[in-house]
């Protein structure tokens, strides 16, 4: 258990930023903390361009209408809780590093966008939000992010080349 923040940031941008194909690790590190993404709403932005925003008009659409809206993104520009808000409103970081703990208390070794895309559905859940706002990684039909079974909604965004090294020609991106 790492109590202190800095000790945790430590521990998270030690885990790697590389690409591990398959869901098998963060299915089974969801699976051991009760798939808490299977309990909310989510809505699923993918796409090359513009799902940043996207999310972030939605968020702000749906804090409007009066619901709790979650949003997990990626990547941050100048703090890792930049990537778990609800209404706009970072995580603290004590719930930070209460939620790292439990994710990392699975024992399932873990990517970095694997362990932070556990932790935003383990802290979405939680906190009860009406609806999880999930942005994509790389994409791809291995991103960590698919455990979604079920999405309220999805959105996909313009399309380009940008990770053809991983997932191919255009046409290929879009079928992943």
């Amino acid at each position: 258990m790492i109590t202190d923040y800095d000790q945790l940031l430590d521990y998270l941008y030690n885990l790697g930023f590389g690409i591990k194909p398959g869901l098998e690790r963060i299915e089974e590190a969801m699976r051991k903390l009760g798939n808490p993404q299977d309990r909310i709403k989510t809505v699923h932005i993918t796409g090359t361009n513009g799902k940043g925003s996207v999310c972030a008009m939605l968020s702000s659409i749906l804090k409007a209408a009066g619901y709790r809206a979650g949003m997990f993104t990626s990547p941050h520009l100048v703090d890792v809780r930049e990537r778990f808000q609800i209404n706009g409103m970072k995580i603290t970081e004590e719930n930070f590093v209460r939620v790292a703990n439990k994710v990392m208390e699975t024992g399932v070794s873990l990517t970095f966008f694997e362990f932070t895309t556990a932790m935003a559905f383990l802290y979405f859940n939680e906190q009860k939000v009406d609806y999880a706002i999930i942005e994509v990684g790389m994409g791809g039909r291995y991103d960590a992010t698919n455990i979604i079974k079920k999405p309220a909604a999805t959105a996909i965004t313009s399309l380009s080349l940008d990770h053809q090294d991983y997932l191919g020609s255009l046409e290929d991106i879009a079928l992943e």
